[in-house]
């Protein structure tokens, strides 16, 4: 995933109401990557690869059977998804 990629999901994730209406949008305009909706309050202590005015979203890596996050774009097989943190 490049940065312009990264921006692109960032606008998107960052357009609905909803955080279920985010994923979508992201799972069909992304369609090999996987998106996952998590809660802010669990990524705490990660660094956002980008961030919105209502979403921030992380790279994930996995191993095949682990995810992590990670801020390796070249690893990044998919996107975690959460609301802004309060």
């Amino acid at each position: 995933m490049d940065a312009e990629t990264l921006s692109q999901a960032m606008v998107l994730a960052d357009a609905p109401a909803s955080l279920g209406e985010a994923a979508a949008a992201l799972r069909s305009a992304f369609g090999p990557l996987r998106i996952v909706v998590v809660d802010a309050l669990d990524m705490r202590d990660e660094t956002p690869a980008a961030r919105g005015c209502r979403r921030q979203l992380y790279l994930g890596a996995s191993d095949g059977h682990c995810w992590t996050v990670t801020t390796d774009t070249a690893r990044a097989a998919g996107l975690f998804v959460a609301d802004l943190a309060v």
